[in-house]
C-alpha cells in the first residue's frame, strides 16, 4: 500500500529502487544498438594504443640511460687506453663514472698492456623501473653497456719530409726543428713494438738527394756520376709510384748561382762540401747529410742523422712530398729488397712498404716547411751529355776554349781550315788545346870569341850561340764532358772567365748561360705538390704538415696538402716541438674495437 506519509518522509526511496531497472533497460538498448558497438571498440584501442604509447616511452627512456651509460664507457676506456696517461687505468674508468654519477654501475675494467700498446675494456649496466611496461608484467629493464679501447703502434710507417732550405737558417729555426724532430723519434720508438715502425727521413731543399745504394736501384741516366737527383716530369706527381723500369732523367751536378771556379782551387775548400765533386752550391748535393735515410728503425742512427742536418739552398716542397710518398709506395719494394740485400737497410723491413689495403699499417707523412716552393733549376737537354767545347790541362790548372774553324785565321797563320781555340790564361788564339802542341824554344850560350873592345883592350862583348828548338807543352790537356765541367766550374765563371773575354758579352750570357739553365716555376710547382698530396691522400696515406713561420702561399699549400684542417699545424720557434709531440699521439691511434 502506498504511503504518502513515508514517500513523503524520504523522497529518494522510490526513484533509486529504479536505477537498476532503468540501468538494465539502458544497458540492453545500448548493447543493441549498432553506435554502442563502436564506442566499446573505440574505448578497447584507444586502451590498446595507450599501452604501446606507455612501452615507446619506457623504451625511450631506456635508450636516453644506454646512451648516456655507453657515452660515458667509451670516454673512460678511450681515457684509459691512452699510452700517455700515467694513471691506473682502472682507476680512470672509475673516475669518468664518478664524476658521471653513475659509479655504482661500472661493473667491471679488464686492462692488458705491453710495449707499444694497451687495450682497456669494461662493462656497466643499471636497473631502470618501468612506468607502462609493468601493466604487462616487466617491473624493470636491465641497461647494458660494453666497450673496450686499444691504443697501440701497429704497423706503422713514417715519412719525415723536412725543409733544408737556406731560410732555415733564419731565427734558430734549423736548431729548434732538430729538437722538435728527435722528440719525435723518441715519442715513436719508445711507443712501438719491436720492427712495427719504419721512420724514413727525406731532407729537401733545390732537390732530393738520394743515398747511392738506393740510386743504384732505379734505371737513371748516366750524364755524371758526382750526386744523386732524378728530375720529374709534371706527369710524375700525379702518382705516388716512382718506377723501378723507365729511365729516369739525373739532375746534373752543377751551381747555378755563384761564381766559383773549383779546379784552381783545392776542391776541399769549396763552401760546406766534404767530397771534392761540389762546386759551392750545387742543386743536388753529395753528401750523406743531404741525402734521403730510407726506412730506419734505430733510434741513434735517426737521431744523429736529425743533429747532422744542414740548411741551404731553394724550397722544393713538391719533391719533398714525392719522395716522402714514394717511400710508402709498395712500387718500392724492390728497392728496398735490394737495399736489404746489400745490408743497407734491416732485414726486419722485407715486404715493405706494404700494400696500401693490407688492412695492417699505417701510412703517414710528416711535411714540414719555413717557407714556399722556389725555383728549381736544371740543365737543358743540348747541354747535358757528351763532350763540351772545354779543355781542362791539369798539370799547368789552364782552360782551352775550342770555337770552330779558323775561318777569320785569328791566329795569323794563314791556315783557314784547322781548328780553332782560345786560351784564356794569355788571351790568345791558337789552332790546339794548351797542352796538345808544341812551341819553339830558344837559348842563348856565351862564347870566348870577343866581338867588341874597349880602349884598353878588354873584351866588351863575346859572341852568343842561339839555340831554337821545338819543345812539347807542359801538361796534356784533355776534353771535359758537360757533366765533368759543371760539377766543378759554376755557369757564371764558365761566362764571365771564358766566353765573354772574346765574345759580345750578350751573346756571352745568352748562349752560355741561359740557353743552358732553365727553372720550373714556384706556381707550377704549387701545382704539382697539390697533386701529390692529392694522390697521397687518395691511397689513405695520413698527411700532417706544419708550417713553420711559414708565409701565407706556404702556408696555402700545406693546408690543402694536408689530410684534414686538424692535420695542419701553423707554430712559430719552440712551438714545432708541441706540433711534432701532437702528431706522435695522433699516430699512436686510438681505436674502438667494440
Amino acid at each position: 500500500m502506498y504511503d504518502s506519509e513515508t514517500f513523503a518522509a524520504r523522497p529518494d526511496v522510490g526513484w533509486r529502487s529504479q536505477i537498476p531497472q532503468r540501468v538494465g533497460r539502458f544497458a540492453d538498448g545500448f548493447i543493441r544498438r549498432e553506435d554502442g558497438t563502436f564506442v566499446v571498440f573505440g574505448v578497447y584501442v584507444f586502451l590498446i594504443i595507450l599501452m604501446f604509447a606507455g612501452i615507446g616511452i619506457d623504451l625511450m627512456r631506456y635508450e636516453r640511460d644506454r646512451a648516456e651509460l655507453q657515452y660515458t664507457l667509451d670516454r673512460a676506456v678511450l681515457a684509459a687506453a691512452d699510452l700517455d696517461q700515467d694513471l691506473d687505468p682502472q682507476s680512470v674508468v672509475q673516475d669518468y663514472f664518478n664524476k658521471a654519477g653513475l659509479g655504482d654501475y661500472l661493473a667491471d675494467v679488464t686492462v692488458n698492456e705491453g710495449l707499444g700498446y694497451r687495450v682497456v675494456s669494461a662493462n656497466a649496466s643499471s636497473d631502470m623501473s618501468t612506468q607502462f611496461m609493468h601493466m604487462t608484467g616487466v617491473e624493470t629493464l636491465t641497461v647494458p653497456a660494453a666497450s673496450t679501447a686499444e691504443e697501440r703502434i701497429d704497423g706503422v710507417e713514417i715519412s719525415l719530409v723536412l725543409d733544408v732550405s737556406g731560410s732555415m737558417n733564419s731565427n734558430s729555426r734549423l736548431y729548434n726543428l732538430k729538437i722538435a724532430a728527435r722528440d719525435f723519434i723518441d715519442q715513436m720508438v719508445d711507443n712501438s713494438e719491436e720492427d712495427k715502425l719504419s721512420i724514413s727521413i727525406v731532407p729537401y731543399a733545390t732537390q732530393v738527394s738520394l743515398p747511392d745504394d738506393m740510386m743504384d736501384e732505379f734505371n737513371v741516366t748516366n750524364e755524371h756520376s758526382y750526386s744523386n737527383c732524378i728530375n720529374f716530369e709534371g706527369s710524375a706527381f700525379n702518382t705516388t709510384s716512382v718506377s723501378t723500369v723507365a729511365e729516369l732523367e739525373r739532375t746534373m751536378h752543377f751551381d747555378p748561382w755563384y761564381d766559383w771556379d773549383g779546379r784552381d782551387n783545392d776542391p776541399e775548400e769549396l763552401i760546406g762540401m766534404d767530397d771534392g765533386y761540389n762546386s759551392s752550391l750545387p742543386v743536388c748535393e753529395a753528401m750523406a747529410n743531404r741525402e734521403i735515410l730510407p726506412l730506419s728503425k734505430d733510434r741513434q742512427e735517426l737521431k744523429d742523422y736529425i743533429t747532422a742536418l744542414t740548411a741551404r739552398g731553394n724550397t722544393s716542397i713538391d719533391l719533398g712530398m714525392k719522395w716522402g710518398t714514394a717511400l710508402l709506395d709498395p712500387s718500392l719494394q724492390g728497392p728496398v729488397d735490394g737495399m736489404i740485400a746489400d745490408g743497407k737497410i734491416d732485414v726486419a723491413f722485407d715486404a715493405r712498404p706494404h700494400d696500401y689495403d693490407d688492412g695492417e699499417t699505417l701510412k703517414v707523412i710528416v711535411l714540414m716547411t719555413d717557407g714556399q716552393n722556389t725555383s728549381q733549376y736544371y740543365i737543358e737537354d743540348d747541354f747535358r751529355r757528351g763532350d763540351s767545347n772545354i779543355w781542362w790541362n791539369t798539370q799547368e790548372e789552364e782552360y782551352s776554349v775550342y770555337v770552330g774553324l779558323d775561318t777569320d785565321d785569328e791566329d795569323n797563320d794563314d791556315n783557314t781550315l784547322e781548328p780553332l781555340f782560345y786560351w784564356p790564361f794569355n788571351n790568345t788564339w791558337n789552332d790546339h788545346a794548351y797542352g796538345e802542341g808544341t812551341f819553339e824554344e830558344t837559348t842563348y850560350e856565351n862564347t870566348d870569341e870577343c866581338i867588341s873592345y874597349r880602349r884598353s883592350g878588354s873584351c866588351r862583348r863575346y859572341a852568343t850561340v842561339a839555340t831554337t828548338v821545338t819543345v812539347d807543352e807542359p801538361g796534356e790537356a784533355e776534353i771535359l764532358t758537360y757533366g765533368d765541367l759543371y760539377a766543378y766550374t759554376t755557369l757564371e765563371w764558365i761566362v764571365e772567365d771564358l766566353y765573354e773575354p772574346w765574345m759580345n758579352d750578350s751573346d756571352a750570357w745568352n748562349d752560355w748561360y741561359y740557353a743552358v739553365r732553365s727553372y720550373v716555376g714556384s706556381s707550377t710547382k704549387d701545382t704539382r705538390t697539390r697533386a701529390i698530396c692529392e694522390e697521397a691522400k687518395d691511397e689513405n696515406i695520413i698527411v700532417f704538415t706544419i708550417g713553420f713561420e711559414a708565409p701565407s702561399r706556404g702556408q696555402e699549400v700545406l693546408e690543402d696538402c694536408a689530410s684534414s684542417p686538424a692535420h695542419y699545424f701553423d707554430v712559430d720557434g719552440l712551438e714545432i716541438t708541441d706540433a711534432f709531440s701532437s702528431i706522435a699521439s695522433s699516430i699512436r691511434k686510438l681505436r674502438l674495437t667494440q
